[in-house]
């Protein structure tokens, strides 16, 4: 079983990239299995290393994840990668757990009226669900990583204002049944780096010694200052899709997640080694262009391109 320190090594900051999941849940058109796979390898050359590679979820409502496995078995060929897959009910926890994928995420709500709206479930049903994936993970023969998103960490678009102190109850409840790691999520957009910072150092002072991700969404432009922020205070797992896609049912003609360029872009000007090479990593919107023609693409990078950096003494 490989250590949680090795995939995510304490004090590190592992970008990873969550288009092939949530950039892809409420799409209308979607890549093919091949188009994926190139995705995935040019990502792999650039130097991206963590995937999110969808959702166990039925195929006939969501056919852009139908080819999860064959996405699992091509990462499982490129050397240092991990990935990840979501499971938002039992058979989808047990679909994952037999895939054999390195990680599977399950989604706890901070607003109690957001879970039941999202997955028909309480919050207390919902850790019950989380519990079962624990057991069916360490049960299993190559044991997977079990991490929760709480989702509407910052506020949520049915219920208004959420408690911090509540989101920490959850996440301790998490950790109390076996989680491995938790990402706090912007589902909808509502923060500002203060209240990021804020939870943030709070829950690293809750739990000093657990790792923990954050998950952005740019509904309100902030989603890049939320980052820088959330790094700053103690968060190691950074989430970003590739030209900002994904989107919320709960937050309509809302942008997606954080754009996963700017966000290397944004390490790489504070010094912080993601390992990922910008330019190469531009490429992949040509699949994502040619393969998704009518989604709209995001990305300051990808606009206004890379500065050039005159050396002291060059006229």
């Amino acid at each position: 079983m490989t250590q949680l320190s090795e995939i995510y090594p304490t004090g590190k900051v592992i970008l990873r990239e969550v288009g092939l999941r949530d950039g892809l849940q409420m799409v209308k058109q979607h890549p093919t299995t091949s188009e994926k796979l190139a995705w995935i390898q040019r990502e792999y050359n650039a130097g991206v290393r963590c995937f999110e590679l969808g959702s166990f979820l039925p195929t006939h409502r969501y056919p852009q994840f139908a080819d999860i496995l064959d996405l699992i078995a091509f990462l499982k060929t490129l050397k240092g990668t991990h990935g990840s897959a979501l499971a938002l009910n039992r058979k989808g926890a047990e679909a994952a757990v037999r895939s054999n994928v390195a990680e599977v995420t399950a989604v706890l709500s901070a607003s109690e009226a957001h879970s039941k709206a999202n997955i028909n479930r309480s919050q207390d049903q919902a850790i019950t669900e989380i519990e079962y994936l624990v057991e069916l993970a360490a049960n299993a023969e190559q044991p997977p990583i079990v991490s929760v998103g709480i989702a509407m960490a910052f506020g949520c678009s049915i219920s208004g204002q959420v408690d911090p102190e509540k989101v920490l109850e959850l996440a301790r409840r998490c950790f109390d049944v076996g989680v491995d790691v938790v990402s706090l999520a912007d589902t909808v957009g509502y923060a500002g780096p203060s209240e990021v910072a804020a939870l943030c150092r709070a829950f690293s002072e809750t739990f000093p010694d657990q790792v923990f991700g954050i998950h952005l969404h740019d509904t309100r432009g902030l989603g890049l200052a939320n980052a820088i922020t959330a790094m700053q205070n103690g968060a190691t797992i950074i989430d970003g899709a590739m030209a900002g896609l994904g989107g919320c049912p709960f937050a309509p003609n809302a942008t997606g997640n954080i754009v996963f360029e700017d966000l290397v872009y944004l390490c790489q000007k504070e010094g912080i080694d993601t390992g990922i090479q910008i330019e190469d990593l531009l490429g992949v919107r040509d699949v994502i262009q040619r393969s998704m023609p009518e989604e709209a693409l995001y990305g300051s990078i990808a606009k206004a391109g890379l500065p050039r950096l005159t050396q002291i003494g060059e006229e």
